[in-house]
């Protein structure tokens, strides 16, 4: 484990939701977050004062919580010009917003406080058809994937008490080879060296869900169909 650079900041808001029916026909959402100045209790699967929908492929203990950089919402302003008033924390549906602290300054397995609590970034974001009908941009989701600005979740080492206004501190980097950066643009890379795929799959800071992942990508022909979680 090297000594991690001093790495902190500020959280700005923190955000919370319910389970709607969004879309007739289409499975409900909780992706609609609204800020909250309320302390939140931050637990193995979350904030107790937070929902999911689909616990099959959202929440849970390694997706705990979705953190956000506000660093790119003028990336995405630029791009979708014609809806750059959307484009403001928690139009993501993101728990955590921060500015400082973007995928190229962060590592995988990287230990935090935030506020009294410990957590660990044990993978990026994968996004689904619910952000492109959150946003109303059809292409959202598989913009969102390629930029790689997908954010992050936390596991929860140490339950504890998150404040807007509370501080993110960096304590521990295990894997500086490995920024988010490099790990999420691995994930999406059809092209992935297969040396690479191994190694991502043997790292146990990694969530479950990608180390089975990187497993199968590093498998001679093996091709990933992401039409269903990005279109349905």
């Amino acid at each position: 484990m090297t000594t991690p650079p001093e790495l902190s900041a500020k959280i700005t808001a923190l955000y919370v939701g319910k389970v709607e029916e969004r879309w007739p026909g289409k499975a409900p959402s909780a992706i609609g977050k609204k800020p909250t100045n309320e302390p939140l209790h931050l637990e193995e699967n979350g904030f107790v004062e937070d929902a999911q929908a689909d616990l099959k492929v959202h929440g849970g203990p390694e997706k705990a919580l979705h953190h956000y950089a506000a660093d790119h919402m003028n990336f995405w302003r630029r791009m979708f010009p014609d809806k750059a008033e959307i484009f403001v924390p928690s139009c993501f549906g993101e728990n955590i917003s921060t500015v400082g602290m973007i995928e190229e300054t962060l590592c995988l397995g990287d230990i935090l406080t935030l506020g009294t609590a410990t957590v660990e970034i044990c993978q990026g974001r994968q996004p689904c058809w619910k952000l492109s009908a959150h946003t109303g941009l059809k292409q959202m989701a598989a913009v969102f994937q390629k930029s790689g600005r997908t954010g992050w979740y936390y596991r929860v080492k140490e339950p504890g008490i998150v404040q807007a206004g509370d501080e993110i501190r960096l304590q521990h980097r295990a894997h500086a080879a490995w920024p988010l950066s490099r790990v999420i643009s691995a994930r999406f890379d059809r092209n992935i060296r297969p040396e690479d795929a191994t190694a991502l799959s043997r790292l146990p800071a990694l969530s479950a869900s990608w180390r089975e992942a990187f497993e199968k990508k590093g498998q001679k022909g093996f091709q990933e169909n992401t039409d269903a979680r990005l279109k349905s």
